[in-house]
């Protein structure tokens, strides 16, 4: 399974040879920037954008949670850093237990694996919302 996992890194490489930082820092920065869009919205799209950027914060959440350490407290750190500092490089440092900055760290991770995960995820919640007719899909 490991051997599986590295060999699909490499292809994510080679097809997008792009590397951003790990530790849950792009999902933070995403969420903080989506939230900000959010409240200058109003109605249904106020809802939906603002349900998004929280989802966006379970992979942080989740990664504390594996590592053994508080999620609440580790994540509610990491925003605090991103918002405070303004560097976007903030992530769990898993071998620390501790929030650092990823880039410093070496922590990185091909960004058509983050990329990947996000559309998967935003297409299957647009099919589930198209099919129950919540929400128009455009």
């Amino acid at each position: 399974r490991s051997l599986h996992d590295a060999l699909c890194v490499i292809r994510c490489l080679v097809q997008k040879r792009f590397l951003i930082v790990g530790g849950g820092a792009p999902e933070v920065e995403v969420s903080q920037q989506l939230g900000k869009w959010g409240r200058t919205l109003s109605g249904m799209e106020a809802v939906c954008v603002k349900a998004f950027a929280e989802a966006l914060e379970v992979i942080p959440y989740t990664l504390a949670e594996n590592a053994g350490l508080n999620p609440i407290e580790i994540v509610t750190e990491l925003r605090n850093k991103h918002t405070v500092t303004g560097n976007a490089n903030f992530g769990i440092n898993v071998r620390k237990g501790t929030i650092t900055d990823m880039m410093e760290e070496h922590v990185l991770q091909p960004l058509l694996v983050s990329t990947s995960a996000l559309c998967l995820a935003t297409e299957c919640v647009r099919m589930i919302l198209k099919i129950d007719d919540i929400c128009p899909v455009r």
